[in-house]
């Protein structure tokens, strides 16, 4: 009769970590944060709203820019109560269920912005190896079809997840490592067995992010074959331009991704703070370099940025 009622009991509430061994220092960091959200917000509503406006980047490689900028605001504003609560107002807590939804989420836009950079580096092989057929093979239609696959999936492959979590006993420790939950942190303070979840954490894994990063890798093993057959070195060096925003990205994302994996898997003997780092890093960094990277990289996104600057400036002096 105990053990049945320690299987159908979960605590209320989780208890969140900020960064171990800083804690006298939220004050400080709570500005530093609040810019980097800020940076985050402001970065990706500027593409969404130039990409929107201008005529000129109404096409797919613009399309999927504008949806790994909303990947990216929706990673951002997950985050954003919990990290903000620990480090502005010192206040740790989230609801089981709350846990549960920021988890569901933030997975689920992870998966979404994976899916977004296989698109797009499709997208680049497409408009190097055919660029005469490029309009046609990537029409308003087909793009709206990837999107609506992109989206599907990562939501029906996420699903289970949270489902898979609350069918466990939790009546020990309530503590996370992190400033937000996530699946595999969530987890390990289970009190029975997480074979199920683990092994269905792998393939969601293999099925995202897995089959995504080999997708890229093929799509510029082809890039690089259809480039080294163009007969001048100035045509390989201006297709090869048109790649580096995407590469940027790839690296953004996947980068602090792998880093995490590895820390998980085979750092336990590190320090928490490192875990936190390293965690926090892979939330944070790639809303807040993307939009830097396509600014860059895109006139029209800067002579956006400059607009709203000169505009806030009259309106000051005004």
């Amino acid at each position: 009769m105990a053990d049945h009622n320690h299987s159908q009991f979960q605590h209320p509430y989780f208890v969140l970590t900020g960064i171990p061994g800083l804690e006298q220092k939220y004050y400080w960091m709570a500005f530093p944060l609040g810019a980097i959200y800020a940076t985050a917000l402001f970065g990706n509503g500027i593409i969404i709203s130039t990409i929107k406006s201008e005529s000129s980047l109404h096409i797919p490689m613009y399309y999927f820019l504008c949806m790994l900028a909303f990947a990216d605001m929706g990673l951002t504003l997950c985050t954003l109560p919990s990290m903000l609560g620990i480090f502005w107002f010192n206040y740790k807590f989230i609801t089981f269920d709350g846990c549960l939804t920021q988890m569901y989420f933030i997975h689920s836009f992870s998966a979404i912005e994976s899916g977004v950079l296989v698109a797009m580096a499709i997208d680049r092989l497409i408009a190097i190896w055919s660029p005469l057929r490029y309009g046609t093979i990537l029409t308003n239609g087909v793009v709206c079809k990837i999107g609506i696959l992109i989206l599907t999936r990562a939501v029906c492959v996420v699903f289970p997840v949270p489902f898979l979590i609350k069918r466990l006993p939790f009546y020990r420790s309530n503590i996370l490592s992190h400033s937000f939950c996530l699946h595999q942190d969530v987890m390990r303070l289970a009190c029975a067995s997480t074979r199920v979840n683990s092994l269905y954490g792998l393939i969601a894994v293999i099925f995202t992010k897995g089959s995504d990063s080999l997708s890229i890798l093929l799509s510029y093993a082809f890039i690089l074959r259809t480039v080294m057959a163009i007969a001048s070195g100035e045509g390989r060096l201006k297709a090869l331009n048109t790649c580096v925003s995407h590469i940027c990205a790839v690296l953004i994302f996947y980068v602090p991704l792998i880093g995490v994996s590895v820390i998980h898997r085979f750092g336990k003997h590190l320090s928490p703070l490192t875990h936190a780092l390293m965690a926090n890093a892979y939330l944070l960094v790639p809303p807040v370099l993307n939009p830097i990277v396509y600014t860059v990289k895109t006139k029209e996104i800067r002579k956006k940025i400059i607009q709203i600057f000169v505009r806030t400036k009259i309106t000051s002096e005004g």
